[in-house]
């Protein structure tokens, strides 16, 4: 019985430090001035920029992506210029899809 007691604990402080590690990851921003940000974009990744919106504050929301490799990388631009890179990942896609039907609760 405490074989399984000590296996579940370490396993249980695994977990714990396995999350720790990814929170401290997801929470971490790389920021820099626009013009760096999308220079690296371009040069590292063959990203451009495929759409943008205004979000809160007056900040500027973009979304970058290489058709070719399928990279994607989405920015959130400050009003004094400042660039954070905010999420990214792989398997891009370019949809234009229609809305559903008025009162079609899809």
């Amino acid at each position: 019985m405490t074989k399984d007691w000590t296996k579940l604990a370490i396993l249980s402080a695994g977990f714990l430090i396995g999350a720790a590690t990814l929170v401290d990851a997801q929470t971490a921003t790389t920021c820099a001035p626009r013009e760096q940000i999308v220079e690296r974009l371009a040069v590292k990744y063959g990203e451009s920029r495929q759409s943008m919106g205004l979000g809160g504050n007056n900040s500027v929301v973009e979304v970058f992506a290489s058709l070719e490799t399928g990279t994607w990388t989405i920015t959130v631009t400050t009003a004094a210029g400042v660039t954070c890179l905010v999420a990214s990942g792989q398997a891009f896609e370019e949809l234009a899809e229609a809305l559903p039907p008025k009162g079609d609760d899809a």
